[in-house]
C-alpha cells in the first residue's frame, strides 16, 4: 500500500497541471465568488459550505481522472498482476491522494479564515477538520465510480449524477429544513449534507456539535473505498 501510494505521488509530482487543479483551483473558486458577493454577510454565510464542497468536486474529478488513465495505460492491470490485493490497491491510492486532499484542504481553510476574513463563530479549526473530511470523501467517491468507467470521459459523465445531486440538495441554495419533504428525506442520504450541516453548525454555534454529521461523512467514506475495492476490475474489457 504504501509502495503504490508513493508511485502515485511520483507520477503526479511530474504533472503541473493537476497539481495546480488540487491546490489552485479550490483557493482560486474561493477568492472568485469572495469577489463576486464583494465580501460581506453573504459570502460569510455560505463561505464555510463552499469549503465543504470544492474540496469534494476537486479530488472526485482528479481521482477517478488519474485512476482511468493508468487503466487505459495499462498500468494498474499490470500492477493487478502482482500478489497485490485489490484492497491494497485502492489503500495506496486513498493514501496518496488523501495526503494531497489534506494539504489542499488546509491550504483553502487558510485563504478562507485568513485573507477572506471569514471569523467562524466555533472552533477554525473545526473548519479545516471538515475540509479535510470531504476532501477525502471526495478521493473515496472518485475511486468507487473509476470502476465503473472505461474512459475519462465516462468519468466525468458520472459527476452531473454522483455530485450535482449533493450540492442541490446539502442545504447551500436553500436550508435544508425548508426543503419540501421528499427532497429533505433525499438530503439526509447524501454525505455532502452532514458536511455542510457541520460546517454550518461551526459557523453559528460557540460549542458547535459536529461529531454526528462528521461520523457519517467519514462512514460513507469508508464505505466508498470499501465499495471500490470489491468492484475493481483486475482486466479491462
Amino acid at each position: 500500500m504504501i509502495a503504490t501510494a508513493a508511485r502515485v505521488l511520483r507520477q503526479l509530482r511530474h504533472d503541473p497541471r493537476t497539481i495546480a487543479m488540487i491546490f489552485a483551483l479550490p483557493c482560486l473558486l474561493l477568492a472568485l465568488l469572495w469577489w463576486v458577493y464583494d465580501g460581506g454577510a453573504i459570502f460569510d454565510r455560505i463561505g464555510p459550505a463552499l469549503l465543504a464542497l470544492f474540496p469534494l468536486v476537486v479530488m472526485f474529478l482528479v481521482t477517478s481522472i488519474t485512476v482511468l488513465r493508468e487503466r487505459r495505460g495499462g498500468t494498474l492491470e499490470r500492477l493487478l498482476t502482482l500478489p497485490l490485493s485489490k484492497g491494497a490497491f485502492i489503500g495506496g491510492y486513498a493514501l496518496a491522494f488523501g495526503a494531497l486532499a489534506v494539504v489542499q484542504a488546509l491550504a483553502a481553510s487558510a485563504l478562507l479564515l485568513g485573507p477572506l476574513g471569514v471569523s467562524p463563530a466555533g472552533p477554525a479549526w473545526m473548519l479545516v477538520l471538515i475540509a479535510v473530511a470531504d476532501a477525502l470523501l471526495g478521493t473515496a467517491l472518485g475511486l468507487f465510480v473509476s470502476a465503473f468507467a472505461r474512459t475519462e470521459f465516462q468519468a466525468i459523465q458520472f459527476f452531473p449524477a454522483i455530485v450535482l445531486p449533493q450540492f442541490l440538495l446539502c442545504g447551500l441554495l436553500v436550508a435544508r429544513d425548508d426543503l419540501p419533504g421528499v427532497l429533505h428525506a433525499l438530503s439526509s442520504l447524501l454525505p455532502l449534507s452532514y458536511a455542510v450541516d457541520a460546517m454550518n453548525e461551526v459557523s453559528a454555534a460557540s460549542d458547535p456539535a459536529i461529531w454526528a454529521p462528521l461520523g457519517v461523512v467519514a462512514g460513507f467514506t469508508v464505505g466508498m473505498l470499501a465499495l471500490g475495492a470489491a468492484t475493481l476490475r483486475r482486466r479491462t474489457p
